[in-house]
């Protein structure tokens, strides 16, 4: 399917005229953390600082500012995993519509809420967003409410292409913009007007989950391909398969694909939390996650664009991930060991952890494991380290001193290579 002729630069640029004072204009932000681990000057395009936390807004109030008065009267509904749906309810709460957004069962607790506290309507419906997105379509044909597609409709992808717009005005001379993609919408829309801008002279790369890469697999076949599963911690792009506009731009546009693991992912959340004091969720990692894991590799000294796309992290998720990116980063190390349960025997165990400077946390006795014999006692310890090779240098020392050392989830000592 080729795009229509009206969805082109003009209508990138309409869209920024008719966001204007609606949507902010969002920092692009270096690191130089980030720049000196790559030896390129990398650019973060903080969609998570825009309004309702993602880049959503912009081409959700670009497609309902489109509606005419009677469509406007009859009010809308849409489906969503959360940001859209965020986007779609401040947009309807400026334009005075009325919304219904439906969304995953299992969706995020805090962008269901956050999508209620700007007026528009919930339900809840099956367990991924096409299940919600059908139920949304349905809702339609029932109630005679317009349907608001997340991704693929002219006017949404044109509202999310007004970020290239911004960062190409923001820094002229970028070289590649890497891209978050779901649906497939918002690379669509960036990678239209990249190119009209800047023509060959800049390279479009789109990054998606490993557990959810139906829009790589169509982008490289030609045809929309759908996954069976998604199996994601990105909820933002965890899409089934992309709609039929997107990848036609896709397939006219953009240069290169690539994914990256949750675990991949994790990383760049926590690197933007210690590194920069920004909140990403996985979604809006993906592009650091794919530089940072050598999947995007700019060429030394290139500017290099990414799309931070949204910052709508649950609270419960961001602890996990920071509770398994300190022991990846070999920063905490939990290990078990045995010792004789009489007194002092614990003492001298902490005593020789700390000769080797690490931080106790936590401390844990078990005695009712039927392998322990009568007087023994198993303790496992939550240590404080400061990297892998201190973890090392713990094990090792303690090892020396006669203890039979367990490492419990480390992965110091495990292969994780892809």
């Amino acid at each position: 399917m080729e795009h229509p002729p009206e969805l082109d630069l003009v209508q990138v640029q309409s869209a920024a005229r008719r966001l204007t004072g609606v949507t902010y204009l969002t920092p692009l932000a270096d690191s130089s953390y980030v720049d000196e681990l790559v030896g390129a000057e990398i650019l973060f395009k903080l969609e998570n600082l825009q309004r309702t936390g993602s880049f959503k807004l912009r081409g959700a109030y670009n497609r309902l500012a489109a509606l005419t008065p009677a469509e406007r009267d009859r009010g809308v509904v849409t489906a969503s995993a959360g940001n859209h749906a965020q986007g779609v309810s401040l947009a309807c709460r400026l334009l005075h519509i009325d919304a219904l957004v439906v969304m995953p069962q299992h969706a995020s607790l805090t962008k269901v809420e956050a999508t209620r506290s700007y007026g528009a309507q919930i339900e809840l419906i099956g367990a991924t967003y096409d299940d919600a997105e059908r139920g949304a379509k349905a809702i339609a044909r029932d109630t005679g409410r317009v349907f608001i597609p997340a991704f693929n409709a002219p006017e949404v992808i044109a509202g999310q292409g007004t970020i290239a717009l911004e960062m190409l005005e923001q820094q002229p001379d970028l070289k590649m913009l890497v891209v978050p993609v779901g649906g497939g919408g918002l690379i669509a829309g960036i990678a239209l007007a990249a190119k009209a801008l800047a023509g060959a002279s800049i390279r479009i790369v789109g990054v998606q989950a490993q557990g959810c890469d139906a829009a790589l697999r169509s982008w490289r076949s030609g045809g929309r391909v759908e996954s069976a599963t998604v199996n994601t911690m990105a909820d933002g792009i965890a899409v089934k398969a992309p709609g039929e506009l997107p990848l036609a731009l896709m397939r006219r546009h953009v240069d290169d694909m690539v994914t990256v693991s949750d675990r991949e992912i994790s990383r760049a959340i926590l690197v933007f939390l210690e590194r920069a004091k920004l909140v990403v969720e996985g979604a809006g990692a993906v592009g650091l996650a794919a530089i940072l894991a050598g999947r995007v590799k700019p060429k030394p000294g290139e500017k290099v664009g990414v799309v931070v796309s949204g910052g709508n992290l649950d609270v419960s998720v961001l602890s996990r991930i920071l509770q398994k990116g300190l022991v990846e980063e070999g920063r905490q190390l939990h290990l078990a060991t045995v010792i004789v349960d009489a007194p002092g025997h614990l003492s001298r165990l902490l005593a020789e952890v700390a000769a080797c400077g690490a931080n106790v946390m936590r401390v844990e006795h078990e005695r009712w494991n039927p392998s322990l014999a009568l007087e023994e006692v198993a303790v496992r310890l939550v240590l404080e380290t400061r990297d892998i090779d201190h973890q090392g240098d713990v094990v090792k020392s303690l090892t020396s001193h006669g203890y039979v050392v367990e490492e419990i989830g480390s992965f110091r000592t495990k292969n994780f290579d892809n």
